[in-house]
């Protein structure tokens, strides 16, 4: 049968439409969307609302200027860490802030203070940065309010719990985290003292110690305070930078806080991409919000600053860098939450555990442009996206049934070229991460100037993207001219070959489609939040399409794509996801001055590769509608050469040097540690090992930094120092004037008191940590199967301990009850233990008046080490059966030299597992 005349016309149109996207066509069109893209991140992560004053707010709202005042009295106090003199000024100061609310209040409100004393206990977390550690903590100090009406009963049986910390690391002031988060608290509880009178549930307000060492604030509230069997719903405030929106980034598992804050806030802003991230184990860190949802079963929402990251726990972490407009963002939105929630009837107990454990009411949430926030649940989502995939396979299989094989072929050769698309993208973008370290001082030389990612990773990635599907283009291009040439044999050559680059140009564009179909496919089943992404970035360019160049005429030729369907495609998704995108690129560089959690243990690449993947995903995910446009352009070459120009240009920048790697405000992390080393000498009367240890969370090498310092160091791999849960594989040491600063008095003590054969073999251990209230202990569970740990049996009585408290809080002597512990506090019963690496670890903080001396009992394998030497009479080299590291406060002449000389690009860098600027190892052999 002769082959079909197309329709009178068409020839002429298809010779016609050629389309003449020139150079300017494509850097209008990449100004634009940069424009917009940038234009989405700002308003909805950097457009602040401005501050108020105390006038401008009055009684009833919120004040940034009152907070601020706040913010500036905490971080004056300088580093308040547990344990610290300072941390008790920080305390009082808000007793004294709280104690003014009451005379401040509504008549018909209550506001109720207590200065709360947390006694020992121990936190053992199921999952997350702490799971399979036990935490033990002792003599923390939490101020506590609870505000609820006066003639209102019930309140105080159902109350709405908002919570951050005081506490700081040792390293920074923590302006951010979380100075600001108290200060907001603050100024919220005066807030809601004036309205009050009209809730249905108290709000109670916990201002807690002890969160930076591992959650222990938090747990010992919710384990030991009487308030906390009224709590129905908790809010927790944090902070992984300073300033900027304070963003939900977990809520739930119940749906009701949200849905709630979704409706009263005024500025709403939260992702879930956040919540999956951070519940994945991505981000390593954890905040209060998992002791409120592991322990005591509790719904909510947990908020942070992100802005500025690689400030976190950083000297940076000061009140110059936080933005004028944060405090009032989230004080307003919390606000409202409060006065919406409060009023409302929640449910009591744990009612809403049976909804929460199916699965289907977790909820789905997202905001647009920090003004409005979109939220619907699991059931709907599920409903919705089974939906559009049974849909859109229908259309597929339709489709492909009336074209054919030819259709089929020319989809899998389209899906081809996306697969070529990713493995360019990656394979141009990844050796570049390779590159940065051999050709820059610093392995990461973009920190302090995330715009070097564009140039370093972006345009490589995207120079690999339009490779891989040009020759997935050139492919197809090549089966279309050969399925075709029976069909368009009356046609013209020329009009032939523009035929084949509109049809192959609209596959491409449609094998988009596939790519998201297959991820909303698998978010569906996994259930992921952030599935939505998917959705909308399928939805939008189909609908587009469909409108503006679909055709229900087989006959009909196609015609080169048109730009309006581009822009009017992906509108909507760059409006829903480029904020999210820009933010998660810059929270990822962010984190790169801590992400050598254990020093010199990950390959000084491999950031950089995080990096590349990520920047090289984003481009093939929403560039792929953008890039099937290129291969009939004519400006290809341009834009190769431009993004060639634009990575050399990039290459060169680093390469000179003339743009640091690290600022004074960015600074890379670094630590300086006097470390007295008993570790290797049990039951020998020598004199320890001294030393100062410098490393470094951020990858790369201390060339520069020992350089400029100058105290003699050596630095290398050859020997790595175990501090106990925190190995350092590549440091710098020096011993040349060590000087003192310690005395043998501070070294901690192992000792054996029994060791006994029965049923099964016994060891009981007296520990003394001396003047220490911070330390870890690790216990060989290779060795060991089972253990109990309590404080040693002393008095058992109460008497009062006196301290001087900071003049400027008008308070001369701070009178504090404490209670010594007795052989019953038993705070590690056995009931078996979890294991990492061989390891159990216990890490203990507490207050200044923590106990120091404990009584350790362990229960021995039955296969345990009874020999130095194996089977052949070979010496073998065991690992201890204990090690155990205490931190102590204070500077040492040597180690207050070298802090002196750290240079002004570096900071030191707190967390709960590093220690402190002076710190002693001692350790117990398996063969005592």
């Amino acid at each position: 049968m002769p082959p079909r005349n197309p329709p009178p016309g068409n020839a002429q149109v298809a010779d016609s439409f050629v389309p003449k996207r020139s150079a300017r066509l494509w850097l209008a069109l990449f100004v634009l969307l940069a424009n917009f893209s940038w234009a989405v991140h700002y308003y909805q992560y950097d457009n602040l609302p401005a501050p108020l004053s105390a006038d401008h707010a009055g009684k009833r709202g919120f004040s940034e200027v009152e907070a601020i005042k706040h913010v500036r009295a905490l971080t004056q106090i300088g580093p308040h860490a547990i344990g610290s003199d300072a941390l008790d000024y920080a305390v009082q100061y808000v007793l004294a802030e709280a104690e003014k609310m009451k005379k401040m209040a509504h008549w018909e409100v209550d506001v109720q203070v207590d200065f709360f004393h947390a006694k020992s206990g121990a936190n053992s977390l199921v999952s997350g940065l702490f799971g399979g550690k036990t935490l033990i903590y002792s003599d923390l100090y939490h101020i506590i309010l609870r505000i609820l009406p006066k003639y209102a009963s019930e309140a105080e049986g159902s109350a709405i719990l908002v919570s951050s910390h005081i506490d700081t690391v040792f390293s920074t002031e923590g302006a951010g985290d979380c100075s600001s988060c108290v200060a907001v608290m603050l100024e919220l509880a005066r807030g809601v003292s004036q309205w009050a009178h009209g809730f249905n549930n108290s709000v109670i307000f916990l201002f807690n110690t002890g969160e930076e060492e591992g959650l222990n604030g938090a747990h010992s509230f919710i384990t030991q305070h009487p308030w906390s069997s009224t709590i129905r719903m908790a809010i927790d405030l944090e902070a992984m930078g300073i300033g900027g929106k304070s963003s939900i980034f977990q809520a739930g598992p119940h749906p009701l806080a949200i849905e709630n804050f979704a409706m009263a806030a005024k500025y709403p802003s939260g992702q879930i991409v956040s919540q999956d991230l951070f519940s994945s184990g991505v981000i390593k860190s954890a905040t209060d919000f998992q002791v409120y949802q592991e322990v005591a079963g509790l719904s909510g929402l947990d908020f942070a600053y992100t802005d500025n990251t690689a400030v976190y726990h950083t000297k940076n972490d000061k009140l110059k860098l936080l933005k004028p407009g944060s405090l009032q963002h989230l004080g307003e939105n919390m606000l409202a939450f409060l006065l919406q929630t409060a009023k409302s009837n929640l449910p009591k107990g744990r009612a809403m555990e049976g909804e929460e454990k199916t699965g289907h009411e977790t909820a789905i949430y997202f905001d647009i442009l920090g003004t409005y926030m979109v939220v619907y649940r699991q059931r709907f989502a599920n409903l919705l996206h089974n939906s559009v995939i049974a849909q859109s396979i229908l259309i597929w299989v339709t489709s492909l049934l009336v074209g054919g094989y030819p259709a089929a072929v020319s989809l899998a050769l389209s899906c081809l070229s996306v697969v070529l698309m990713w493995i360019f993208s990656l394979g141009f973008s990844i050796p570049a991460g390779f590159l940065l370290p051999l050709i820059s001082s610093s392995p990461m030389p973009f920190v302090a100037n995330p715009w070097l990612v564009v140039g370093l990773f972006a345009a490589p990635a995207f120079l690999g993207a339009l490779t891989g599907q040009h020759l997935g283009y050139l492919i197809l291009h090549s089966y279309l001219s050969h399925s075709s040439s029976k069909r368009m044999q009356n046609l013209s050559p020329d009009i032939q070959a523009n035929v084949i680059k509109f049809e192959a140009e609209r596959w491409l564009f449609k094998a988009g489609f596939v790519q998201w179909l297959v991820l909303l496919m698998l978010g569906n089943y996994y259930k992921i939040g952030s599935s939505y992404v998917a959705l909308v970035w399928l939805l939008s360019p189909a609908f587009a399409y469909g409108f503006l160049e679909a055709t229900l005429s087989p006959v009909r030729l196609p015609r080169p794509l048109k730009i309006v369907t581009l822009l009017l495609g992906i509108s909507l998704p760059i409006l829903i996801s480029a904020g999210t995108f820009i933010r998660m690129a810059g929270v990822i560089i962010g984190t790169a001055v801590r992400f050598d959690r254990n020093p010199g243990s990950t390959p000084e690449w491999l950031g950089n590769v995080i990096i590349a993947v990520y920047v090289a995903a984003v481009i093939c995910l929403t560039m792929v509608y953008l890039l099937s446009y290129f291969h009939l352009s004519g400006a290809k070459k341009s834009i190769v050469l431009s993004t060639c120009m634009l990575f050399g240009l990039s290459l060169a920048v680093v390469l000179s040097g003339s743009v640091p790697s690290f600022t004074e405000d960015t600074a890379r992390a670094v630590n300086v540690v006097h470390v007295v080393d008993t570790a290797e000498k049990y039951g020998e009367m020598q004199d320890p090992r001294s030393y100062i240890s410098l490393f470094s969370t951020t990858p790369g090498n201390l060339k520069k930094e020992v350089e400029q310092i100058n105290e003699g160091f050596v630095c290398g791999r050859d020997k790595v120092l175990d501090l106990v849960t925190f190995s350092v594989k590549y440091g710098c040491l020096t011993n040349d004037d060590i000087g003192g600063g310690w005395s043998k008095s501070d070294i901690p003590v192992l000792h054996v008191d029994s060791d006994t054969e029965g049923n099964g073999r016994t060891t009981q251990i007296s520990i003394d940590t001396k003047v220490s209230s911070r330390w870890s202990l690790a216990i060989n569970t290779e060795e060991i199967e089972d253990f109990l740990f309590k404080v040693k049996a002393v008095k058992n009585d109460r008497f009062y301990l006196h301290g001087p408290v900071h003049k400027q809080f008008k308070l001369c002597w701070l009178r504090l009850p404490y209670r010594f512990m007795s052989n019953s506090d038993e705070l590690v019963p056995a009931d078996g233990k979890g294991s990492n690496d061989g390891w159990h670890i216990i890490q203990f903080s507490g207050g200044k008046n923590s106990p120091t001396r404990f009584d350790l009992t362990l229960f021995w394998r039955k296969n345990y080490t009874k020999s130095a030497h194996n089977a052949d009479g070979q010496k073998t080299e065991q690992r201890p059966l204990l090690k155990l590291r205490t931190d102590v406060n204070r500077l040492t002449p040597k180690a207050a030299r070298v802090l002196m000389k750290l240079p002004s690009w570096c900071s030191q860098f707190g967390k709960s597992t590093s220690p402190h600027n002076l710190a002693f190892l001692t350790s117990l052999p398996v063969l005592f």
